[in-house]
């Protein structure tokens, strides 16, 4: 081989050498893309509180579900024209409610009920005034698909969410796919209306031992708490029977006596059952001087016009009456409750006690697109 031959050879291998290794040295740069592991969310449960929710085995609590789940709740391409989110209905400052007597929805018509409190929910194991939905997971879906509500399709939500620079990554953190579908979806809204947790009144404090209550909130207390029995002198106001417990509810269903005939069947229109008509979910209490106005279908203004409700205006031909009201009065063989003004008032005093300002402004609950 000439002298020239074997100049142009090296020349080629030192070239074809030098390609390689700045190949090599250009992918050994490269960051190495990991899993990231996801992180446990850690609920915050007084002791005081009962310590029998229930978690899904398939959708456990993380931070990135959370997080996720935070950002849809006020997401608006959640709805059909994109002017509403869950949180329009749901306000913070209002413990999860709206204010109005019937939930509006995008297209401007009325819901037949208010919109319920969201707030410690994650007890609960059939959800909406009716029942209907025995998960969070379930229960997302209703006011997103509801023509009187958010009005849309989950499925072209998820089409909307997988169009954004937002979402896919987002997705990916919390489920290990940037593929967003529907049930990933209901399971993020899950996962943050589990942390709705409210146990920072000053209700609370007082079970800690940490506050006093004033007597008139302490006789209030007794007086909701109790079942009258007049006979022993022992007088109550009844509320405790469906609204008992730390939690203020007793996560439980009854006719309390609004109407003699029913335009709304409550939990009968889902089992099927007329024994069940005109019954609905006893709620819970806590926030209650913030959600006004109340019951089912908002006919109520103020606290005191629900407890003149149970003293004076009980419709006891309604069929279905609880027993625990038919039966309760502070007189020997009484109709009516019977508590007087000055009762009331301590009643609703206790009740104030129930308000959680942390709650209502904390910021793991807030707006994300607000901040």
């Amino acid at each position: 081989m000439s002298e020239n031959m074997v100049l142009l050879r090296n020349l080629i291998l030192f070239v074809v050498a030098g390609f390689v290794l700045a190949c090599s040295s250009e992918k050994d740069a490269e960051p190495k893309v990991e899993s990231a592991t996801p992180v446990p969310y850690q609920l915050e449960i007084p002791a005081v509180f009962p310590q029998n929710y229930t978690i899904p085995a398939d959708n456990p609590m993380i931070e990135e579900g959370v997080e996720l789940g935070r950002y849809l709740f006020y997401e608006k391409m959640l709805s059909g024209n994109n002017t509403m989110s869950c949180g329009s209905c749901h306000q913070q400052d209002k413990a999860f409610t709206d204010g109005k007597a019937l939930a509006v929805g995008i297209d401007g018509i009325a819901h037949k009920r208010s919109t319920m409190s969201l707030g410690n929910v994650l007890w609960a194991t059939q959800l909406n005034w009716d029942g209907s939905a025995l998960s969070l997971e379930q229960q997302a879906r209703g006011p997103i698909e509801n023509q009187d509500e958010l009005h849309e399709n989950l499925a072209g939500a998820a089409q909307e969410l997988q169009a954004t620079a937002l979402y896919p990554p987002m997705f990916q953190k919390a489920f290990g796919t940037s593929t967003i579908t529907e049930e990933d979806i209901l399971k993020a809204l899950a996962q943050f209306v589990r942390t709705l947790v409210s146990s920072h009144s000053r209700y609370d404090r007082y079970l800690q031992g940490k506050e006093e209550l004033t007597p008139e909130e302490l006789e209030g207390m007794q007086l909701f708490m109790t079942h009258p029995e007049p006979s022993i002198g022992l007088r109550g106001g009844n509320c405790g029977d469906c609204h008992g417990g730390t939690l203020t509810s007793m996560n439980t269903f009854h006719n309390n006596g609004l109407d003699e005939t029913f335009t709304d069947n409550g939990l009968g229109d889902v089992t099927g059952n007329p024994v069940h008509n005109g019954l609905f979910k006893a709620p819970s209490l806590r926030n209650i001087a913030l959600t006004a106005p109340y019951m089912h279908d908002g006919r109520f203004q103020s606290l005191e016009d629900v407890l003149d409700h149970y003293n004076d205006h009980l419709k006891y031909n309604s069929p279905n009456l609880d027993p625990l009201i038919i039966e309760a009065s502070n007189e020997v063989n009484g109709k009516t409750l019977l508590i007087t003004q000055e009762e009331k008032r301590k009643i609703i005093a206790f009740l104030h006690t129930l308000t959680d300002a942390t709650f209502i402004t904390d910021e793991r609950f807030s707006d994300p697109f607000t901040q």
